[in-house]
């Protein structure tokens, strides 16, 4: 089972940017908690880009992924092409976000990607993550058992 961790613009800053809003664990840690939390069945790819298009290249290739985590960002508030993209794909997407978007500005309440989602997980730190992980594989295991 492959699964895509995509993670959007800003995020290669985890750990120093906005500790009170992001926490203080960096993109590598969280891959480390990610790795250790999937199954042995489970691989999982990662991908990190402060650039539209790059993360529209990466849904793409995971075309026919068994799921995807993905944490666009402000991408999530803007971006028509993203929700194409997904929308555009077989693999079902989890979007994630680590604060509580809907308890901070009103720009950030709106989501132009979770219509074409299985499911959106926020306001729950770096566990966001963990969670969506969790959900794609109980989302895989009952289509396929």
């Amino acid at each position: 089972m492959h699964i895509l961790v995509l993670n959007g613009p800003n995020l290669n800053l985890l750990g120093k940017r906005e500790p009170d809003v992001y926490g203080d664990v960096s993109l590598k840690g969280l891959t480390a908690e990610l790795l250790l939390a999937a199954p042995e069945d489970v691989q999982l790819t990662f991908v990190q880009s402060n650039h539209e298009g790059e993360l529209i290249d990466a849904l793409h290739e995971a075309y026919d992924y068994a799921g995807v985590i993905f944490n666009a960002g402000a991408y999530t508030h803007t971006s028509i092409a993203l929700r194409d993209a997904i929308a555009a794909i077989k693999a079902p997407v989890v979007e994630v976000h680590i604060s509580n978007v809907h308890a901070r500005e009103s720009f950030r309440h709106e989501s132009k990607l979770a219509a074409v989602c299985l499911g959106v997980i926020s306001g729950f730190g770096l566990t966001s993550y963990t969670l969506a992980l969790q959900a794609l594989l109980v989302h895989w295991r009952n289509r396929h058992d």
